[in-house]
């Protein structure tokens, strides 16, 4: 199949022309010691500091994946993941926020027209978008595109957005179809209900409401059929492979979609077992033979437990992201089909390496003792921030096995309208 570029627009300058995926892994490694000391303050908050977002933006985080064309480095999702899991391992919330915030802009590259890519992209490339999914909000069809006007709860990323991307239905023919739209910060208003108490876990992932009320042209909404996602004919490609010439854009996006929310758990799981760790080197045992924590077989068992399930977990994330580039380069090869099944695949192997992260830091909670379980203590944070992964509709590893089997034996999945 042919990759070639088509665009005949100057590309807009990437900050740094030399910047390596090991310099952007180094770089986020470096931040993690920042980032744990911003906890308590980002949970409050409800996203990280304005400081170590400014950082995020100057080290290149929210470009890995966007195409150079529009001021990204378009590196692959194999270095997107492994930045983003050393940031979650600071706090998994900031991760979260982070990753949420940094993945569609892949999304806008595979299906969004040149022009509306040329104008959400900008001058120089800056760009910082939630997507939101599964809400019923109806649009109406008008002269020249489409008049919104809804919320969508659970935006994450949404305190430091520059766009954002919502899914909607409008009415045509006595039916509802869906729809994809991308919207500038002017046209939406972010409400003030994340972080604090208001929710259990993942406090400082930015996950506010979105409310838009704007009039919104055609060129910046899509079809948002399964067909974009994980379903559908793409054996001429999308308009990403064809604008930017890289097989990375094929755009079935189920896969990469849900390890933006596992991530952040396997942060956790290595927080948490670092933390678990400082204290076993500190703490004694308080029943003979004394000794360290570190020290005791009751505490090394769960420690190698954990270990073993969050390296599995890591492992399943990154093996998943390379097949989903294997068979984004397979198709530019010889055609060969990126199916629907080859897609749900993948996000069955992120929710696996979800729930083994899970628990992991459910087998480092209860390890710690209760002392662990007060309020502001770091593995009461990440006992709580997977709590939250484990309730995403996403996560409900039973309901969507039984979807994929389905999809295996020919039938409808009945899930994602697949």
């Amino acid at each position: 199949m042919s990759t070639s570029a088509k665009s005949e627009r100057t590309p807009i300058p990437v900050p740094e022309p030399g910047l390596t995926p090991e310099t952007l892994i180094e770089r986020a490694i470096a931040m993690r010691e920042v980032i744990r000391e911003d906890q308590d303050a980002a949970d409050e908050r409800g996203c990280p500091s304005p400081e170590i977002q400014e950082q995020f933006v100057k080290n290149g985080f929210y470009r890995i994946t966007q195409p150079r064309l529009f001021g990204g480095y378009e590196f692959d999702y194999t270095t997107f993941y492994r930045v983003m899991m050393e940031v979650a391992r600071g706090n998994p919330g900031t991760g979260w926020c982070l990753a949420l915030g940094a993945s569609h802009a892949a999304v806008v590259a595979a299906h969004f027209p040149e022009e509306a890519q040329a104008e959400v992209f900008g001058e120089d490339g800056h760009f910082i978008c939630p997507h939101r999914v599964g809400v019923p909000v109806v649009v109406n069809k008008i002269k020249g595109g489409y008049e919104v006007d809804g919320e969508w709860g659970y935006s994450s990323g949404a305190p430091y957005s520059t766009h954002f991307i919502g899914n909607a239905a409008v009415e045509e023919d006595g039916m509802q179809k869906g729809l994809g739209f991308i919207v500038p910060r002017e046209d939406y208003e972010i409400l003030d209900d994340w972080g604090g108490d208001s929710v259990l876990g993942m406090r400082a992932s930015g996950s506010n409401t979105i409310r838009v009320q704007a009039f919104v042209p055609e060129h910046r909404v899509i079809a948002s059929q399964p067909g974009l996602w994980s379903a559908g004919d793409i054996s001429d490609g999308t308009i990403g492979t064809r604008l930017h010439g890289n097989p990375m854009y094929l755009g079935r996006l189920m896969g990469p979609y849900h390890a933006s929310l596992v991530i952040p758990v396997i942060g956790a799981a290595r927080a948490a077992m670092d933390e678990f760790e400082l204290i076993a080197n500190a703490r004694d045992v308080r029943h003979q033979p004394i000794g360290k924590w570190v020290n005791s077989p009751d505490v090394q068992r769960p420690f190698g437990e954990a270990m073993m399930k969050t390296d599995s977990a890591e492992a399943l994330v990154i093996r998943a992201m390379d097949l989903y580039l294997e068979y984004c380069q397979r198709w530019a090869v010889d055609g060969t089909h990126f199916s629907s099944e080859d897609s749900v695949r993948l996000w069955g192997m992120q929710q696996t390496a979800g729930w083994l992260a899970c628990d992991a830091v459910e087998l480092i909670f209860r390890a710690a003792s209760s002392s662990a379980s007060k309020k502001g203590q770091r593995i009461e944070r990440y006992f709580r921030d997977v709590a939250m992964y484990r309730s995403h509709i996403s996560s409900q590893q039973p309901n969507f096995a039984g979807g994929l089997a389905r999809l295996h034996f020919g039938q409808p999945m009945q899930m994602f309208g697949i």
